[in-house]
């Protein structure tokens, strides 16, 4: 049996632009115009999931795609610091954001950790190498860096390692009890 999953990062939010602790929000503009370049992009799959998330909702439909929400895609939950930018919380408690910056096992502010997040991704993907098919899951940035590190064999630390941008694919195939990265690819540059 091989599994082949399709993780589609979300398209920009005013979040995005503004790096920012994402929340429940629409795709700005710019994230909506992107999508209309990207229809018939896509592989054909089995299953089609996507995050809870209104920007994963909202880049699903603009791609075309009837996703199911799948609750182990939701973005990490950033408590308190939600809709917040970086550098406003920074400049408030610049060694909080020093410690969760550091230790991926911190969530200072009162959400989930980088390893609540790996762990909550990795346990879903697991669950996924019984699958024989195609899965294709449009989901966020944290949610397919944790995806990638737990493919890898990474430890949470490998988070800051990854970039993933808006509107980039990333394949990855589940055969036996391992999964390995297959791509790392913006939509845009795929025919």
């Amino acid at each position: 049996m091989t599994a082949r999953l399709h993780l589609i990062c979300a398209a920009a939010t005013a979040s995005t632009a503004a790096i920012a602790f994402a929340a429940d929000e629409p795709l700005d503009p710019r994230g909506r115009d992107s999508l209309a370049r990207l229809t018939g992009r896509l592989p054909s799959c089995d299953v089609v999931l996507r995050s809870p998330a209104r920007c994963a909702a909202e880049t699903a439909e603009g791609l075309g795609l009837d996703a199911k929400p799948e609750p182990a895609l939701r973005d990490c939950d950033f408590g308190r610091w939600a809709g917040r930018s970086l550098a406003e919380v920074q400049a408030q408690a610049p060694e909080t954001v020093a410690e969760w910056l550091q230790n991926p096992r911190a969530a200072p502010h009162g959400g989930e950790s980088f390893m609540d997040v790996m762990t909550r991704v990795g346990a879903w993907m697991e669950g996924l190498l019984a699958v024989d098919g195609a899965i294709l899951a449009v989901t966020h940035a944290l949610v397919i860096r944790a995806a990638i590190a737990h493919a890898l064999g990474a430890g949470p630390g490998a988070f800051r390692r990854i970039d993933v941008a808006p509107l980039t694919r990333v394949r990855l195939s589940g055969v036996g009890r391992r999964w390995t990265l297959a791509a790392l690819v913006p939509l845009k540059d795929e025919r």
